[in-house]
């Protein structure tokens, strides 16, 4: 017995030790940075993505605007930033089961959809105010390119209206398991962003 728990506490150091070594951005406590890690490897042994980031200035506001095509594109957008990124993330999704504490720790803004979008806009602005990195999918969910054509959310134009912080549009392609949210992370891909120009 005790050798067992020896090995698994061995195993369990190792994971975190791991975890910690390939984390990028500092997002205030070693759990979400051990978090980090572990996304950044997931996203560059599974889904092959290229060692590239996303040109955001070391510090002030910025906005980050991609397309969405499954549950794996936040982590990638993580994995291509040298700066935590805090997520706008429908209500619903922010407070399932099991991962809620993990969207709280990261610091993501919950939306609404149904009833108050507007407080989601106003927390979001504050954080740009206080320098820090929105993330957004202006589709307001997963929308693929096959699908029939989808209005855009106005809330990254407010944002950056109000803020006047810099948008950085990030296209997503490669994903493999294209519309699905909690298998995507593991199904391996080729996947590859395409920068373009800050707004």
């Amino acid at each position: 017995m005790i050798v067992y728990l020896l090995v698994f506490s061995s195993i369990a150091v190792a994971i975190w030790i791991i975890g910690l070594r390939h984390a990028k951005a500092d997002w205030g406590g070693p759990s979400v940075n051990w978090l980090d890690g572990w996304t950044r490897l997931i996203c560059r042994y599974i889904h092959r993505l290229p060692e590239q980031k996303i040109a955001l200035p070391e510090s002030g506001p910025a906005i980050i605007v991609a397309n969405h095509v499954s549950g794996v594109d936040p982590l990638l957008l993580i994995s291509a930033s040298t700066r935590p990124l805090r997520f706008l993330i429908a209500r619903e999704e922010y407070e399932r089961p099991l991962v809620s504490w993990v969207f709280k720790k990261a610091g993501c803004i919950p939306v609404d959809r149904t009833g108050r979008p507007e407080q989601a806009l106003r927390q979001a602005l504050r954080a740009l105010q206080q320098g820090e990195v929105i993330a957004l999918f202006p589709h307001g969910k997963i929308h693929l390119d096959s699908d029939p054509p989808r209005k855009i959310k106005g809330g990254v134009a407010r944002l950056a209206s109000w803020s006047t912080a810099p948008v950085f549009p990030v296209r997503i392609d490669g994903v493999t398991a294209q519309g699905s949210v909690f298998i995507a992370p593991f199904v391996p891909g080729k996947v590859t962003l395409t920068m373009a120009e800050p707004m």
